[in-house]
């Protein structure tokens, strides 16, 4: 457990404990699971082989992220950069996350841009470690630098897409986008996650915010 457990408690008996966020939107993860089984399958075989390749390392990249509650899990990712490439922090903290990135191999810059290094998320929301939508997860050494309410932001599981994913991404400071996933935790609602869930397909489309201070937003 990563933030003080009074905090945690409180936040978990506030927010992400009535019928939809609990079942419904559960069963609504597995459904769509299921069903990005079938692209997920496709794109891994594609590329499997673009990686092989290109750089001939692993396809998979098993980020270490904090999930709901605090609880630390594995989060799926195509690998977009080098194997053993260095940790490279914004000024507030946040990962670097640049078009000119110097760690980024030739399909990983393709993976990123198109956001589909993503896609093997779908295996964690089965697992029922994340959800379609939800606050984008973070690292250990993020999550400790939250202030303020930005604890609640583990109030729920994460998402593969997000309100702060669809309405700033990167494009925007990251206590900006803490602050609106602190504004989901407290306005979840199927009506919102279903705006977000849409609104998913024309940003990534038009790749608005893929990096920081991305000029598209």
């Amino acid at each position: 457990m990563l933030v003080p457990e009074d905090y945690t408690n409180e936040s978990q008996k506030r927010y992400g404990r009535g019928l939809y966020p609990r079942v419904v939107k559960r069963l609504l993860d597995i459904v769509c699971g299921v069903v990005g089984l079938v692209f997920f399958g496709i794109s891994f075989i594609i590329v499997a082989i673009l990686i092989q390749l290109d750089d001939k390392g692993p396809v998979f990249y098993n980020a270490p992220r904090i999930g709901q509650h605090g609880r630390p899990f594995t989060m799926y990712k195509y690998r977009t950069m080098y194997v053993d490439a260095p940790d490279i922090k914004e000024a507030d903290g946040s990962t670097y996350n640049a078009p000119d990135d110097p760690r980024l191999t030739k399909v990983g810059a393709f993976l990123r841009r198109t956001s589909m290094d993503e896609l093997p998320q779908i295996l964690n929301v089965l697992k029922g470690e994340m959800s379609i939508i939800g606050p984008r997860p973070d690292l250990a050494e993020e999550v400790a630098l939250y202030d303020g309410e930005e604890p609640l932001k583990l109030a729920l599981k994460p998402g593969i897409s997000g309100y702060a994913q669809v309405y700033g991404r990167n494009a925007i400071p990251w206590h900006e986008r803490l602050a609106l996933d602190v504004t989901y935790v407290k306005t979840q609602t199927f009506v919102l996650d279903v705006k977000v869930f849409f609104k998913t397909f024309s940003v990534v489309f038009t790749q608005e915010g893929v990096y920081g201070n991305d000029e598209g937003i």
